[in-house]
């Protein structure tokens, strides 16, 4: 998380992502936030905003892949655009 700006990170430290101790999570979702431009969310709750989409997606795929959760990157509209799974695939296909 050292990347982010200070204004990036508003809630990671509190809950205990900035230090590594996250409970596990079955989805993260990169989501349109009214008021900042970007959220992401676990189980519903936001964990961080960012002002570009760019940025909250690179975080939300960090935080996807450190808890081999589902990652849901939605569109403005707030419809999903794009899912990508890191872990946890119930099987592995040859080749």
């Amino acid at each position: 998380m050292h990347e982010l700006r200070k204004h990036e990170w508003l809630q990671l430290v509190s809950i205990g992502i900035a230090g590594g101790h996250c409970q596990m999570a079955n989805e993260v979702h990169t989501v349109p936030d009214k008021k900042y431009g970007w959220a992401n969310e676990e189980n519903g709750k936001v964990i961080s905003r960012h002002r570009t989409k760019a940025v909250a997606t690179r975080e939300g795929r960090k935080l996807a892949v450190g808890e081999e959760a589902e990652h849901f990157i939605h569109k403005k509209d707030g419809t999903i655009g794009q899912k990508n799974s890191y872990g946890n695939d119930p099987r592995k296909i040859p080749g």
